[in-house]
């Protein structure tokens, strides 16, 4: 197994080979022989071990061995200990999704602060089998049936190829001590009621299942990746960037069948899971939005906005009389000028002694209305955004320059008429974008 182990780092984990790295270890048989893998081709890694403090005297004798073990393969090792119970408490989320945050939100800051390559982990293909089940049983797309990948940003799994058995049998044929966590025998938790019940099964159905699943795994990892470079292809041809919002036709989208399944390749990866209302979007009036946990989608007349949230800025910020220039959160000048020059989407000039100081630059407010340069009588805003056909989004960016209450320009759309220069250019001010 050594020598395989060997070949398998030097083709998939090159780095390893060159840059220092962790080895997570709970003590249980995969994560020791992963460590005495690692230590018998020489590699340069510390060990990180967490406590959970979730089975009392067994917990602290987990960290005990692993210290021992880092000890005897003369490796630096990182311990931590976890209010588990209480995280669990807090966030409402089960002991092994807390566990999971816990330990990895660990390792990222271990990695982090020591300048490490990533971080190993002991997951072999029995593990990988049993993800595979779980997510079966659950309902999953091909993502879900690709089971464990074999690295991730911050993780590497180089025991993949393993099985259980060929870990077992290297542990024993070279005194590798470990230890048994008695909850992994317990057929309460849904992943060892499929391990001690349903993979048996499995495996005397055929002698050589595993293998043959692993090979079913390549070819979808395979049709994956062909997948997701059409969806390239298709999201280079569907969405147009335009300050910094996702455009997207809804009549191009249409086209496409069946429609939730394209929905699904191109927006998944932004968060979205509520297909069918993504799907009603398309046929939704202007304004309706839907929200994942970090984007949103927003109709607006014949297209799709794709769109980062933000957090709501309620801020405002003020000009003083003599400012020249402000850089936050849009960069303008003010300059006091002899002559009007040419007016434009860019720069006004208006009449500084009808100004009261300091100007707010501030977002749109219910009830916003203007005096629009250029045409006779008052607008209210919302109207004005509808007729020069703002978007959605444009609406909420729009930036409004004000003196007191009133809008003294709709920032590179409009000024208003009240303050115009008539007769008097002693009192001119030129306000541009830069």
């Amino acid at each position: 197994m050594l020598k395989e182990f060997k070949n398998h780092i030097k083709a998939h984990f090159p780095l390893l080979l060159q840059r220092p790295f962790l080895v997570a270890c709970s003590g249980g048989v995969d994560s020791v022989v992963l460590a005495h893998l690692c230590a018998a081709l020489q590699l340069d890694f510390s060990i990180a071990h967490c406590n959970f403090k979730l089975r009392d005297a067994a917990s602290d004798a987990d960290e005990e061995f692993v210290r021992q073990l880092a000890l005897q393969l003369q490796k630096k090792i990182y311990v931590t200990n976890f209010n588990t119970v209480g995280y669990v408490a807090k966030n409402k989320v089960s002991i092994q999704m807390a566990a999971r945050d816990l330990r990895y939100s660990w390792f990222a800051k271990l990695v982090k602060e020591n300048n490490l390559e990533t971080v190993l982990t002991g997951h072999q293909a029995d593990d990988n089998l049993e993800t595979f089940l779980i997510n079966l049983s659950r309902g999953t797309g091909v993502g879900g049936l690709l089971g464990i990948p074999s690295k991730t940003s911050a993780l590497a799994r180089p025991l993949l190829p393993f099985t259980r058995d060929e870990i077992e049998d290297f542990a024993k044929q070279n005194n590798i001590k470990w230890r048994e966590d008695k909850s992994n025998k317990e057929t309460k938790y849904l992943r060892n009621r499929i391990r001690h019940k349903i993979v048996p099964e499995l495996k005397e159905l055929h002698p050589t299942f595993l293998q043959n699943f692993n090979n079913t795994q390549a070819y979808l990892q395979e049709t994956s990746v062909l997948a997701e470079d059409y969806i390239k292809l298709l999201k280079n041809k569907l969405f147009v960037r335009k300050n910094g919002v996702i455009e997207v036709s809804v009549s191009k989208l249409l086209t496409y069948k069946p429609l939730k399944t394209y929905l699904y390749a191109l927006f998944s990866s932004y968060g979205f899971t509520e297909w069918q209302d993504v799907a009603n979007l398309l046929t939704a009036m202007s304004g309706k939005q839907v929200l994942s946990r970090t984007h949103r989608l927003v109709k607006n007349r014949e297209n799709l906005l794709l769109q980062e949230l933000k957090e709501a800025n309620s801020d405002v910020y003020l000009v003083n009389k003599d400012q020249e220039t402000i850089s936050y959160p849009i960069k303008l000048h003010f300059q006091n000028v002899s002559e009007i020059g040419i007016t434009n989407d860019t720069t006004i000039y208006v009449d500084k002694s009808k100004l009261k100081f300091p100007l707010v630059l501030r977002k749109r407010e219910e009830g916003d209305v203007f005096y629009p340069f250029g045409q006779n009588g008052k607008k209210k805003l919302s109207k004005f955004y509808k007729d020069i056909k703002l978007s959605v989004v444009a609406k909420e960016e729009q930036w409004l320059l004000c003196s007191e209450s009133n809008i003294v320009w709709v920032v590179g759309k409009r000024a208003d008429n009240r303050f115009k220069v008539n007769t008097d250019y002693a009192n001119i001010l030129k306000i541009s974008i830069l």
